[in-house]
């Protein structure tokens, strides 16, 4: 499994079984940084910068289903939750808050590395040239400017189309207006300008993502859009968009 040199941000308050799941990590070429409360991640978080975020269920300060919502709010980081409950109400209200897996305690090394590595691998920057992306059921070629999603060809704008495409290309990413107008536009955001606004809204209705609770395209308040890579699996196609 090649997740050599990746960043795991580790949020567990026992501190045995923490420090147990460090050296195993680190034993494995991985880089950790480990932290023991909830109402600490949303800061390691942003100055760690991690590729997986490892999360406890039950933790002093924030609990771990609220701390999972809070980083949904800004990154599409892969979350695997650790509970020590195996019942469905657990894995239900982890996923349902934003986690992509979870492992139930106590820990077995080769299953959680197993876990790791496979989340880390779903969510790898498209192994393509740089002019198509591949997400899930989207597919975009820049040459042609064309888009496939569930096999349906979307007939865009070219400027909604390369809207999408600079999104897509910093899945993960907040992409924040200015840097969007710079690219897009290039001129600085004055401000007042809500163009992307409204064609984020547009995208949304062609891609069937909810505009109350959007999964795939998000507006972060304050910061920019984010376009989250794992949202984009294969569903059935909308009746009308």
């Amino acid at each position: 499994m090649v997740i050599e040199g990746k960043k795991i941000l580790l949020v567990e308050d026992d501190i045995a079984l923490a420090t147990w799941i460090v050296e195993s990590l680190i034993e494995n070429q991985l880089c950790v940084e480990h932290v023991a409360r909830g109402d600490l991640v949303l800061s390691a978080l942003s100055s760690f910068q991690p590729d997986l975020v490892i999360l406890d269920v039950m933790l002093p300060g924030i609990n771990g289903i609220e701390v999972c919502h809070q980083i949904r709010q800004t990154s599409a980081v892969p979350i695997l939750f650790l509970t020590a409950r195996a019942d469905e109400f657990d894995e239900v209200l982890g996923l349902e808050a934003g986690a992509d897996d979870y492992v139930i305690k106590p820990v077995r090394p080769r299953a959680l590395l197993a876990r790791l590595s496979a989340l880390l691998k779903r969510v790898q920057p498209p192994a393509i040239d740089t002019t198509n992306l591949v997400y899930g059921a989207l597919e975009l070629d820049q040459c042609a400017k064309r888009v496939i999603y569930c096999g349906n060809e979307i007939s865009l704008s070219t400027n909604l189309f390369d809207f999408l495409w600079f999104l897509a290309r910093h899945a993960g990413e907040v992409v924040d207006r200015d840097r969007v107008f710079q690219n897009l536009k290039g001129r600085e955001y004055d401000g007042m300008d809500r163009r992307f606004d409204v064609m984020l809204s547009t995208l949304r209705k062609l891609f069937n993502d909810d505009s109350q609770q959007p999964k795939k395209l998000k507006t972060v308040w304050g910061k920019g859009y984010l376009f989250v890579a794992d949202a984009w699996q294969v569903e059935s196609f909308p009746d009308e968009v």
